[in-house]
């Protein structure tokens, strides 16, 4: 009789363990972690979906996107006010210039020549700075944020690199590069938008 209520606990906590256990491998991919909830800009953001930037066999980073609310399609998480993250962290080493080449391909396959036109300043600087970083190494960390007040910043590791990047706009349009109509990479926009 003693062991009914032990085996009644055990039967209770058994399945709760397992499905916090596979809740928390929702968050990582090919090793690569990324935490459910994060704060931002004094607002708690959700992790919308994590993918991986392959070509072949050939892994360059995992990624995550964190948003205030799950959206699925682009459009809603593009609509979405507040801050939001994207989280790219590095499993091999490549030189900066190569983030310079396929942020500008990415631009030039979603955005239309009037919006590039629009941004352009911005588009430059951008490339200027993620240039200036010469090198990211396989474990390196880098978030794209948006933050409604000062609009993009990015970071390496968590050190702020240049000066913010305003305007929701531009923000967006990095966004586009990975869950645009033409994305980077249709697998990694399909993982973002937590469709995988």
């Amino acid at each position: 009789m003693r062991q009914a209520p032990m085996q009644f606990l055990r039967n209770l906590c058994l399945p709760l363990l397992l499905a916090a256990s596979l809740g928390a491998q929702a968050a990582v991919i090919e090793g690569q972690q990324f935490d459910d909830r994060i704060r931002l800009a004094d607002t708690e953001l959700v992790l919308n979906g994590v993918g991986l930037r392959a070509v072949a066999w050939f892994k360059g980073y995992a990624a995550g996107l964190y948003v205030v609310e799950k959206a699925s399609s682009a459009e809603a998480v593009l609509a979405q006010k507040g801050p939001k993250r994207l989280r790219m962290r590095m499993m091999v080493e490549v030189e900066s210039k190569e983030f310079v080449k396929a942020f500008n391909k990415g631009m030039r396959r979603n955005l239309g020549e009037a919006e590039r036109d629009a941004l352009r300043d911005r588009i430059e600087r951008f490339d200027r700075t993620v240039a200036e970083l010469v090198i990211l190494k396989k474990g390196d960390v880098v978030d794209l944020d948006y933050l409604p007040a000062r609009g993009l910043v990015l970071s390496v590791n968590g050190q702020k690199k240049g000066e913010p990047f305003e305007g929701e706009a531009f923000y967006a349009a990095i966004l586009k590069i990975y869950i645009g109509s033409d994305p980077v990479d249709k697998r990694l926009k399909t993982g973002l938008l937590g469709q995988a």
